[in-house]
């Protein structure tokens, strides 16, 4: 089976110069983990929720937050995400995902193009879902 049938198609992204105010924005009113970081339109890096948790104050959005506290969210994407991603291109193979997750500690798996660009996500739990529904 394709990974083309498991993979979200609606990826979002950020640039390497966007601010993590933005990305928090982004994790806060959606409901995924992991976005693409992209230089121009070509995959360079991932985010994740994980990332901007252990790099932004606990007090962002509370009462108690000092300036220094929100200073943190004008940190760039650049200066915490994961570089040189592991990927797949959009004709791999679910076996092919799987192999990767097995001898990787990743939880997703970005899709690109032959041209480097994103087209998908896949994550563990993709795969898990379809597994379940299966006989």
């Amino acid at each position: 089976m394709k990974i083309t049938n498991l993979m979200s198609k609606e990826v979002v992204t950020v640039g390497v110069d966007d601010l993590l105010g933005k990305v928090k924005s982004i994790f806060d009113s959606m409901d995924f983990h992991h976005l693409l970081v992209v230089e121009k339109g070509h995959l360079v890096g991932v985010i994740s929720d994980r990332d901007l948790f252990k790099a932004i104050s606990e007090k962002i959005d509370t009462v108690a937050a000092t300036s220094k506290d929100l200073s943190c969210l004008n940190k760039k994407v650049h200066q915490i995400m994961s570089y040189k991603p592991i990927f797949l291109n959009e004709n791999s193979t679910v076996k092919d995902a799987i192999e990767k997750f097995n001898h990787n500690s990743i939880s997703c798996i970005p899709i690109i193009n032959d041209n480097g660009k994103p087209v998908g996500i896949l994550s563990w739990r993709d795969i898990m879902k379809v597994l379940g529904r299966t006989k």
